[in-house]
């Protein structure tokens, strides 16, 4: 016979391990969304500026009433820009029951984030786990390696060098270029994006230098700084974010080297301010969204709110908006915060962005369809600075959503 005080603390145990799952979902009326990127280390202003972005549109939707009378609530977890580290920061967000993950500082992060959360969500079909990435741009992630627990509300690598090399194109005396950027899978994308579109666009043009550098490790950059200056090129591409972009900025401008760089993340989180007046006319950078002029009187509100609420931050992160709305329009319009039930919503979904894009994420793959714009470092003309520096973007073209689309290898397999 089982003693009666071991027999209650089975009962007690059993009835909390069934309570578990509903307990999880409600969170005691919110939906939590776990921050997987960096907090601490070189990147660290990079996630933080990030997650200032995601606190500010969650309370967007919270203002707005929430969602089914739940609101937004999201929590930062440090994964060091390590993908080890972030699937370590997985399993204690999934044992915390929270059912959305947001990530998006580097490729390398993201490709081991979804790998596990698909591996998950098979052996685990009541817990399931969605990833939405809103900066993670590896082509790959939404071609052969799609699966349909992961969304990107950003434009991938290849859509984003289809801009770039549009821009480049049209300086018809460039003869030559330098590719630049850090080593590993989003690295090696741009560079083989940058190749392949120049191929296209401007056989002519010679790829003077095509070379890549360990992430977050160099800490002098005016070796390859004059390495471009021997080449003879014309201008810059790279794809270095955080502290390798304000280091490579940084390195180009003591050594006076005056040539445009065509960059994917160097603005903001300090690296505007510590540019400043070199960058003038000479940093470009490729994005979503603007807010320079900001199109729309609705936007110029949210920013003027954004910065009001957070006057060291900066957004620079537009897509984040994208991002929260559309997910809780699809929790809405599903009834149900239930991953499966909000990812079969935001299949094909289109929105109108308070900035006036048209963008749509993309059923086949999940991938956004969005305008991409091209923006230049400067002091002139800016309502909104980054930095609280005085400098900022101003975008300077735009291609739109048709144009910018590219087409996707994904074979997506989708739960019954």
């Amino acid at each position: 016979m089982i003693p009666r005080k071991v027999f209650l603390s089975a009962v007690a145990t059993a009835t909390l391990m069934l309570a578990t799952p509903s307990m999880a979902d409600d969170h005691g009326g919110t939906i939590k969304f776990a921050f997987i990127d960096p907090l601490s280390g070189g990147f660290a202003a990079t996630g933080t500026n990030g997650l200032k972005n995601f606190k500010f549109f969650a309370e967007e939707v919270n203002r707005a009433g929430g969602v089914m009378g739940k609101k937004f609530e999201v929590i930062g977890f440090d994964n060091k820009i390590s993908p080890k580290e972030s699937l370590i920061q997985l399993k204690n967000v999934i044992g915390q029951g929270i059912q959305y993950v947001v990530q998006g500082n580097s490729s390398g992060v993201a490709n081991a984030l979804t790998d596990a959360i698909e591996k998950h969500n098979k052996r685990n079909p009541d817990k399931r786990v969605l990833f939405l990435n809103y900066s993670a741009v590896d082509p790959a992630l939404t071609n052969e390696k799609c699966n349909f627990w992961h969304f990107r509300f950003d434009a991938h690598a290849d859509m984003k060098m289809n801009a770039v090399t549009d821009v480049i194109a049209a300086n018809k005396d460039w003869t030559g270029i330098y590719i630049i950027g850090q080593d590993y899978s989003f690295g090696k994308a741009v560079a083989a994006a940058a190749v392949k579109f120049l191929g296209e666009k401007r056989p002519d043009i010679k790829i003077v230098g095509n070379e890549l550098h360990p992430i977050g490790k160099v800490k002098d950059f005016s070796p390859y700084i004059s390495k471009i200056k021997a080449s003879g090129a014309n201008a810059v591409i790279t794809g270095n974010w955080g502290a390798d972009m304000l280091g490579l900025a940084k390195a180009a401008e003591d050594a006076g080297l005056d040539i445009p760089m065509y960059t994917y993340y160097a603005a903001g989180s300090g690296i505007t301010k510590a540019i400043g007046a070199g960058g003038v006319d000479r940093i470009n950078v490729v994005a979503e969204g603007a807010i320079n002029p900001p199109l729309t009187d609705e936007w110029r509100q949210i920013v003027t709110r954004f910065q009001a609420e957070y006057p060291d931050g900066n957004m620079d992160q537009i897509r984040i908006n994208n991002l929260m709305q559309m997910t809780a329009r699809a929790m809405r319009e599903a009834g149900s915060t239930k991953p499966i039930d909000v990812a079969r919503k935001l299949e094909g979904m289109s929105y109108k962005t308070p900035y006036g894009d048209q963008i749509t994420m993309r059923a086949s793959d999940h991938q956004m369809q969005l305008p991409i714009r091209m923006h230049v470092h400067t002091d002139k003309n800016i309502e909104f600075a980054y930095d609280q520096s005085g400098y900022g973007l101003l975008e300077t073209s735009t291609v739109s959503a048709a144009n910018s689309s590219t087409p996707t290898t994904c074979k997506m397999k989708r739960p019954s």
